[in-house]
């Protein structure tokens, strides 16, 4: 199953960045936010990956080109510097397929611009390559092959501190924390079987015209999620996530989880070989 990625966005909200970067290439410690979007669904076996590019796609183009392993895993240096031995891996089983799709393109035409590419697969994920998430994507991805539907999105609490109020002519009759007030937001995950391109038409935009057509065949879900998700909107957005990060509290970071109880699981089953060995030679 290939997973689309729209990176062609200015991320015109956050330009109190140093650089003019395209958003997805905003960074969380060293490497960017795409990189964290696709590190997620490769830790789910989804490695395969077309990547919608469009403001500045050399940047994008130019970071995986110069790849680097060394700088997010664990090696070995020897021979003054001539012999790398890398310990771990990120990329090496990834493929990538990099897609220019225009500078000003909205989400619905970059998808159609990379639909001959998905010819042959059923079904396809999709991402707005901002947002973060411990969602687990394998029962996410069940929920929706269950189902006989077009397509499906995450549906999230708003983690915004904004507050919605309610009126009795102009007396304030209730002042309610967004996230509390009942709202559930797109959260940029989507999983689409193939029939999605027959609900497109040129130059829409994906959630407008399209999405209104599948609801009004009823051939759109959402899957409720209330675990962590968080997307990078703003500079500020960007600075709690590079907060988590550099605290070692990100969520999104399932790949480290599920490595920590492997070695756990790898420390405990070595400690009781020890205890296993110890009891045979004193008896």
């Amino acid at each position: 199953m290939k997973v689309v990625l729209f990176c062609g966005g200015l991320g015109m909200r956050i330009r109190e960045y140093p650089e003019p970067v395209p958003k997805p290439m905003i960074t969380i410690g060293y490497r960017p936010i795409l990189w964290h979007v696709m590190k997620y669904y490769a830790h789910y076996g989804y490695k395969d990956f077309i990547l919608c590019l469009g403001y500045k796609a050399d940047a994008v183009k130019n970071y995986f080109l110069n790849y680097d392993e060394c700088v997010s895993n664990n090696f070995v240096l020897s021979n003054g510097g001539g012999k790398i031995q890398l310990m771990n891996t990120d990329i090496h089983d990834w493929n990538i397929t990099f897609v220019d799709t225009g500078v000003l393109s909205n989400i619905g035409q970059r998808l159609k611009a990379v639909q001959p590419l998905l010819r042959g697969e059923s079904t396809f994920l999709a991402n707005y390559s901002d947002g973060l998430t411990d969602l687990p994507l394998t029962g996410y991805v069940n929920h929706f092959l269950s189902r006989d539907k077009v397509g499906s999105f995450l549906a999230v609490k708003p983690p915004y501190s904004a507050h919605v109020l309610s009126f009795a002519e102009d007396v304030v009759s209730g002042v309610v924390p967004m996230r509390e007030a009942g709202f559930w937001i797109n959260g940029g995950f989507f999983v689409f079987r193939s029939d999605i391109f027959e609900y497109m038409k040129a130059g829409e935009e994906l959630v407008e015209e399209p999405f209104q057509r599948l609801i009004q065949e009823e051939e759109l879900i959402a899957f409720k999620y209330e675990g962590y998700w968080n997307c990078m909107d703003t500079f500020k957005d960007r600075q709690q996530l590079d907060d988590l990060y550099t605290r070692g509290e990100a969520p999104w970071e399932v790949w480290k989880q599920a490595r920590n109880g492997r070695d756990e699981r790898n420390l405990e089953e070595s400690r009781s070989t020890k205890r296993r060995n110890s009891i045979a030679t004193n008896v």
